[in-house]
């Protein structure tokens, strides 16, 4: 598609932007972008119709290489440290002006415009520049996608400019390696180069949203799933990669809001995307039928294997990478909602996968106990999953999120301690990792037990039972669930050696205070004493 076929307005806007190709492929529909990926030589359909590629070099993000230009917007705001690493300004317009001479250079690029935030009065306007059509496709598939009534009047509130085949040169451009993601706040732009990983723009849009909607509009942003029962209740689902998220949210006799990335206002929750970017190691149509079967024609499977001899995806080959990753629009959930907003939550869930054997499979927590737990954001990795992993390995992530967010955690557990509290919200914390002991001793939470108690939790089954207290975590553990063993519910209970189970908790307690220290003095003292307390043994 020439100059003439995007549109007089459209090339005007782009050309402003510095982009003086004249062979701009502009909101191509999928099918043309599958087909030009094909033409390319970069995509393969594997036997259900789904467009297959690899991202290269950099299969998942590259979090060291992720940059924040530091200016008057950000230099006293950001909270500056492992995840928000700035960088100057000279070097992001030194950036820009390359990559746009790069892209100007190739045969051909692709623009799309697109939109976060499913909430008409937060939506955010992206204009999107991508290398090669593959890229784009991500884009049509991950954000909302505008009508051709609103594409009329489109003006793009912020751009990505994502040129996987442009490396930085870090001598000379203020980098760490070739790679780069940086975000400048004043410039409204994301520059994206060296890396073909799709979802470093679905993250770097997500930081933006991170600071834009707290800081300036008093909603709160959250890394989290959300889903709605027949009777509009709202139920938000907090957890990192391996406790659940995903499995537990999409739920057959619930409509799915989103499944990542989500607002909360004074009086909803929305999603900020327009579709799905799951991972797909080990999936199977029985443990996840809607994610697989939303690997059909349009969706954007990346690096992953076929069996020998076949166009069928093997799912546990891990050969490429574990982070093997399905994109698709969310209208190929069949319980999707439309449109993907709901009520205030009535109940949230922070999920866990303790491969200690310690924390109980349900909790209610007070708000203070909440805000404590958002912010460590735990969970255990077990032997296996990483190189030089031989036992369980514990996992913080402040706000179930924490390379994502430019402010401290403590303002974001803030909002979530007020809202808790206005809106007298349930939160609950859900192990659904091991019982009876440790990883290699115990066993795994049956996936039966653990959706009982969220079921049992959404019904209010749990609002009048007995609870007892945990004695080192200080969480309400109920004495009877519906459809659940009593006598899984206290874990202690479920140990041969009651004395090693505490020295268990202790041990684990102590991990708890050791991270949560990093972050003391930007929280209540409220807050600190919701710490777990280790016990005498």
């Amino acid at each position: 598609m020439n100059a003439t076929n995007v549109g007089n307005a459209i090339y005007k806007q782009l050309n402003s932007l510095g982009i003086s190709n004249l062979n701009v492929s502009y909101q191509l529909p999928p099918n043309e972008l599958i087909t030009q990926t094909l033409l390319r030589g970069e995509g393969v359909l594997n036997d259900t119709g789904a467009l297959c590629i690899t991202t290269g070099d950099f299969t998942g993000r590259s979090p060291k290489d992720k940059f924040i230009v530091k200016d008057a917007i950000t230099a006293s705001t950001v909270d500056w440290g492992n995840f928000n690493i700035p960088i100057d300004e000279k070097y992001f317009h030194q950036l820009k002006t390359k990559m746009l001479q790069y892209l100007n250079r190739k045969h051909e690029i692709w623009v799309r415009d697109c939109v976060a935030c499913a909430h008409n009065d937060y939506k955010l306007n992206i204009r999107v520049v991508n290398e090669n059509p593959w890229s784009n496709l991500f884009c049509h598939n991950m954000f909302l996608r505008p009508t051709e009534q609103q594409l009329a009047n489109f003006k793009a509130d912020w751009h990505i400019i994502q040129a996987p085949g442009f490396k930085a040169d870090p001598a000379i451009d203020g980098t760490r390696q070739n790679n780069f993601a940086i975000v400048s706040f004043t410039h409204k732009t994301i520059l994206i180069g060296g890396t073909g990983y799709t979802g470093e723009m679905k993250k770097g849009i997500f930081t933006i949203l991170n600071f834009v909607l707290p800081f300036e509009k008093q909603v709160l942003s959250m890394h989290c799933s959300a889903n709605i029962g027949e009777n509009g209740d709202v139920a938000v689902f907090f957890g990192l990669s391996g406790t659940g998220k995903t499995t537990l949210s999409t739920d057959p006799e619930r409509k799915l809001i989103g499944d990542d990335e989500h607002g909360w206002t004074k009086n909803s929750v929305f999603n900020f995307e327009g579709g799905c970017y799951a991972k797909c190691i080990d999936l199977s149509e029985e443990k996840e039928p809607e994610i697989f079967k939303a690997i059909r024609p349009g969706a954007l499977v990346e690096n992953i294997v076929f069996a020998k001899g076949t166009n069928t995806i093997d799912f546990q080959d891990k050969s490429i990478t574990e982070n093997t990753r399905v994109c698709y629009p969310i209208d190929f959930i069949s319980n999707a909602a439309e449109p993907s907003i709901g009520k205030r939550p009535k109940n949230i869930f922070f999920l866990t996968c303790d491969a200690y054997g310690v924390l109980p499979p349900i909790t209610k927590l007070t708000a203070e106990q909440a805000m404590y737990q958002f912010i460590s954001g735990y969970t255990a990795k077990v032997a296996g999953t990483e190189a030089g992993v031989a036992e369980p390995k514990a996992t913080f992530s402040a706000c179930f999120g924490a390379p994502f967010l430019p402010l401290h955690p403590g303002f974001y557990a803030k909002m979530l301690g007020d809202k808790i509290t206005e809106n007298r919200v349930n939160v609950w914390m859900v192990n659904t990792g091991w019982s009876g002991g440790g990883y290699g001793v115990g066993s795994r939470m049956k996936l039966s037990y653990t959706r009982a108690m969220i079921t049992a939790a959404l019904n209010g089954d749990l609002d009048e039972v007995v609870y007892q207290t945990h004695p080192v975590f200080g969480v309400e553990m109920p004495v009877t669930c519906p459809n659940v063993p009593t006598s899984i519910l206290n874990p202690q209970s479920t140990w041969a050696d009651k004395y090693a189970y505490i020295a268990e908790a202790n041990r684990l307690a102590a991990l708890f205070t050791s991270n949560f220290e990093q972050y003391a003095d930007g929280v209540s003292e409220e807050v600190l004493a919701a710490a777990p307390k280790p016990l005498d043994i």
